[in-house]
């Protein structure tokens, strides 16, 4: 796999007329190498590629790294920096006889640019901004890379379940979120996608609610939004379902969520403009009074990252293609209330998606 990737990159380097290019996103490098060490921040990077357009592909990294980079960067030069990144570039570039050099400029600090440039500018190296491109590749789910989500969904629905199951009056917003993360890693997972949202009654209005030590009573909403990451691919799922009898502003309002969910599958399609998909869920949500009260994206691309391309939004004039994955994630968010989000992922096919979620909780009333 990561050989076919390389041979794309390098071809697509020699149609840009560049001799090589440093790949420094921890989700580029994973994808393009197999190698899945975590960055400390954009600050402190656990390594580097350096690909060339032609040959063996490098991986640049330090002594904290370099037994991890040998077992999983298969088929890579791994070298050491032991004076740091940009001392080991200054000799390793000449010797590759690179000169026009690439780099993702979405993910290079500035400082790091001026670094760069100083170096390159006296050895005569010509920088060479680019923008997505792994990204692009990374968007195209092969259908390997399909099962290994699908995979990750299941999981990410039995713990949901097993946890589920143990809900009630008188926990905390922090101990559902807690048990649900410690469940992860029991059953397999490698660590959550992302920070697990709980959110109970009112806070349940904040999409993104931090989980808190507010106690759940009885006949309050719950919204719970979470992930997990299996062998590399994340999953990402919300589910919002009341305790104890459900009330009729929930479920009358939880009703329009799932049609408007409802609506925005089945506008998925390979060919379907991505604002188009938005426009027709989001209409359900208008048309009922509620249009004020949903404000962020239908959805996003899911993969390595639990965010990337593409994203379901009303800006978004690009085309959705076979292979993508995509959440449909529509929510009314009332304050002082509460919220409502449904969350499932589908993979985009030819002539509409495949739903990858099997879990119905708070989806059939």
């Amino acid at each position: 796999m990561s050989k076919q990737r390389i041979k794309k990159i390098q071809k697509s380097l020699q149609g840009r007329k560049l001799d090589a290019v440093l790949i420094t996103e921890p989700h580029n490098r994973h994808y393009l190498s197999g190698y899945t060490a975590a960055d400390h921040g954009i600050q402190e990077s656990s390594g580097v590629l350096l690909i060339p357009k032609k040959g063996k592909p490098w991986l640049l990294t330090d002594s904290r790294f370099s037994l991890q980079a040998e077992e999983e960067a298969q088929g890579f030069t791994v070298e050491v920096y032991r004076k740091g990144l940009f001392a080991l570039l200054k000799k390793l570039l000449p010797a590759l006889k690179v000169q026009r050099l690439g780099f993702e400029s979405h993910y290079f600090l500035h400082s790091s640019v001026n670094k760069l440039e100083k170096i390159t500018g006296k050895i005569k190296i010509k920088l060479v901004p680019l923008l997505d491109l792994v990204e692009r590749m990374r968007v195209i789910k092969t259908e390997e890379e399909i099962q290994l989500i699908k995979q990750s969904v299941h999981l990410n629905e039995q713990v949901f379940q097993a946890i589920y199951k143990i809900i009630a009056p008188g926990m905390t917003e922090i101990e559902i979120a807690l048990a649900l993360e410690q469940t992860m890693r029991k059953m397999g997972a490698e660590r959550p996608s992302f920070e697990t949202i709980v959110a109970f009654g009112s806070n349940a209005a904040k999409p993104h609610a931090i989980p808190t030590d507010r106690i759940l009573k009885d006949g309050e909403v719950v919204l719970i939004d979470m992930g997990l990451l299996l062998q590399g691919y994340c999953s990402d799922m919300t589910r919002t379902f009341m305790i104890g009898k459900p009330k009729k502003k929930f479920q009358q309002i939880l009703r329009i969520v799932r049609k408007a969910q409802l609506i925005g599958i089945k506008a998925i399609r390979a060919g379907a403009v991505c604002r188009e998909v938005d426009k027709a869920a989001r209409k359900v949500i208008d048309d009922a009074g509620y249009g004020d009260f949903f404000g962020h994206s239908l959805g996003h691309g899911v993969g390595l990252a639990v965010h990337e391309a593409p994203g379901l939004g009303p800006r978004n004039r690009k085309k959705l293609q076979a292979g993508m994955i995509v959440t449909i994630e529509p929510g009314i968010y009332i304050p002082e209330w509460g919220g409502i989000r449904l969350e499932n992922m589908a993979v985009v096919r030819k002539d509409g998606c495949e739903v990858l979620n099997q879990d119905t909780t708070g989806l059939d009333l």
